[in-house]
């Protein structure tokens, strides 16, 4: 059945009020998406940042009456704030097999002459090269974003065999594992996130990387140490 998709724009100030009403009438899911393409840099412990200008989409059955859901949310909404809600955009989103529609968008990547990456629902088209299986996930790093996709091709044209190397911002270990797949002896990888170092030890695992040739470690905790290379794919202020 096809869905019925209420989007109504919003600011920091209004985007949660309006994500709860959205969800007290009914919707089945309720996304927030940045509406005039503001970049978000890392936030501060315990704090939720949204965008400006910020896109509410609510997620309805297709059972519903179009017009008087409408009506419904624009009543409600003024009843809890006294103001006007602005135009709702109204769109049918056929359904699909949505977890098959995510998955046909990642497939094998290949980065240089011998890497690879693999999601784990693909076979490695090229069994013989540096296979690094991985799947989309809690912490950055898939391949698709052009400076992973740089730091990886890089890395394939580098000679790594018995190095030493430092993954400062591993989030899910793509680049330290790509490393350590095409001969690095042993890779240090830092992030300020815990959940991409519990990413980049689950990647390691999943790869039969053994555990002695990756250490995870926060930002200060990390022994002092030297490198023969060095990757840092963060924000450039940091």
């Amino acid at each position: 059945m096809p869905w019925i998709q209420l989007q109504i724009p919003a600011d920091p100030d209004n985007a949660d009020q309006l994500e709860d009403l959205l969800m007290e009438m009914g919707a089945e899911a309720v996304s927030m998406e940045d509406a005039a393409d503001q970049p978000l840099y890392e936030p501060d412990p315990g704090t939720t940042p949204l965008w400006h200008q910020t896109s509410v989409t609510g997620l309805f059955g297709s059972d519903r009456d179009i017009e008087e859901l409408c009506a419904a949310v624009k009543d409600a909404w003024h009843q809890q704030t006294q103001q006007s809600l602005p135009d709702i955009d109204v769109t049918l989103v056929e359904d699909k097999d949505w977890e098959r529609e995510w998955m046909d968008d990642f497939k094998p990547l290949r980065f240089g002459d011998r890497l690879w990456i693999v999601p784990s629902w693909h076979d490695a088209p090229d069994p013989h090269a540096a296979n690094l299986l991985l799947d989309p996930g809690l912490a950055f790093g898939t391949g698709t974003h052009p400076t992973t996709a740089l730091c990886l091709e890089w890395l394939d044209g580098q000679d790594v065999t018995s190095r030493q190397v430092i993954d400062y911002g591993c989030g899910s270990g793509i680049l330290g594992l790509a490393a350590l797949l095409l001969g690095a002896d042993h890779v240090i990888g830092v992030d300020t996130d815990p959940q991409a170092l519990e990413a980049s030890r689950e990647n390691a695992r999943r790869n039969k990387v053994e555990e002695e040739r990756l250490d995870l470690f926060l930002p200060g905790d990390e022994p002092d140490t030297m490198a023969d290379i060095m990757l840092a794919n963060i924000l450039a202020q940091h």
